[in-house]
């Protein structure tokens, strides 16, 4: 297990740590998920961004962290995405690390069946494939160490034994926490004995930072805007720097990456971004306006079930739809959008 390895074995020299929310790669079109999303080539789209994410990270040596869902399904149809991201990754100065998030995993863990398996495999990146010690590094002449807590897993609540010899512990999650108040589904967030910082994936939209006992949890949200909802949400990366602080390096990246057509937004025209960077409220506030614009007349419009989707989960938010419930019918639309696809 990853707890007795001795911590001297494993330490790795660096001047800071990227974290790196989500990348969610995938060959396909956007659709489905992605589907008001209006690249011509989303995996072009989702590969230049991590080729800058891996170019900052070695201009600055900084270890290339990601938070989970490097894939937007377990198991890449397409080899040759996993091959050129495979070629990316190792153009990395250093191993990157990764936690393993729900889109990650056929099953309740990874196995020889998900495309993140075989990244591991050929040493492209350190998997977390159990929640435990990951990795350790030394930082402004500091011994910061890593673990990580893979979807489905139990965040612990203390972390001392894994690193007693580290000066600092950073705890990765891929959860749905509470960092706004409680919700249906969400954990609540606690402190984690020995961890003074947790990084949270999983959850796309920035959440400010929440001290929790002697546990700052932070969630930085993902590099590429899936859904309308995440519309005001900038892609960018976090960075630990040897000073201690977190540093928000943005990612560059087109404003109006969404078709509005249908969608009445009181802040922003169809197609438009507003130049300025706008409050965690505006974001929440332009959401509930896409949820309650009628959208009745878009149905069966699009070929990839977008639209639906977005009706359907406007629906499970105001009836406060059961777990099972919402993953039934998602998942006969999923398969419904496959077969007309097929």
């Amino acid at each position: 297990m990853s707890d007795i390895v001795p911590l001297e074995m494993t330490m790795r020299e660096c001047e800071g740590l990227a974290f790196i929310g989500d990348p969610h790669v995938c060959s396909l079109k956007p659709g489905y998920r992605f589907g008001r999303r209006t690249d011509d080539d989303y995996p072009e789209t989702i590969l230049g961004k991590l080729k800058f994410v891996i170019d900052h990270c070695n201009q600055n040596r900084l270890v290339p962290v990601f938070l989970g869902d490097m894939f937007d399904k377990p198991a890449e149809q397409k080899k040759s995405i996993e091959t050129r991201l495979l070629r990316l990754l190792n153009t990395s100065w250093t191993q990157p690390i990764t936690n393993v998030g729900n889109h990650d995993i056929t099953n309740q863990i990874l196995t020889d069946d998900d495309s993140l398996k075989y990244l591991e495999e050929a040493g492209a990146v350190r998997v977390a494939v159990y929640s435990g010690a990951l990795d350790t590094f030394i930082i402004g002449g500091k011994t910061v160490a890593v673990g990580a807590t893979p979807y489905g897993q139990d965040i612990p609540t203390d972390a001392r034994h894994y690193f007693p010899k580290a000066d600092t512990i950073i705890w990765l999650t891929h959860h749905d926490l509470a960092f706004e108040g409680s919700y249906p589904g969400a954990q609540e967030l606690h402190a984690i004995k020995g961890c003074r910082l947790a990084i949270n994936g999983h959850m796309h939209i920035v959440k400010e930072l929440r001290p929790v006992g002697g546990t700052t949890w932070f969630n930085p949200g993902n590099i590429v805007r899936q859904a309308v909802d995440a519309i005001e949400h900038v892609p960018a990366i976090t960075v630990l720097t040897a000073e201690g602080r977190l540093k928000k390096v943005v990612i560059p990246h087109e404003k109006a990456v969404f078709d509005l057509t249908g969608k009445l937004i009181d802040s922003i025209s169809p197609g438009e971004i507003p130049k300025e960077t706008p409050s965690e409220d505006k974001a929440d506030s332009a959401f509930v306006s896409l949820l309650q614009a009628d959208s009745s007349m878009e149905m069966g419009q699009t070929q990839d079930g977008a639209i639906l989707m977005e009706d359907i989960q406007a629906k499970f938010k105001r009836d406060n739809t059961d777990e099972y419930v919402k993953s039934i019918v998602l998942n006969v639309l999923q398969k419904s959008v496959e077969r007309k696809a097929a």
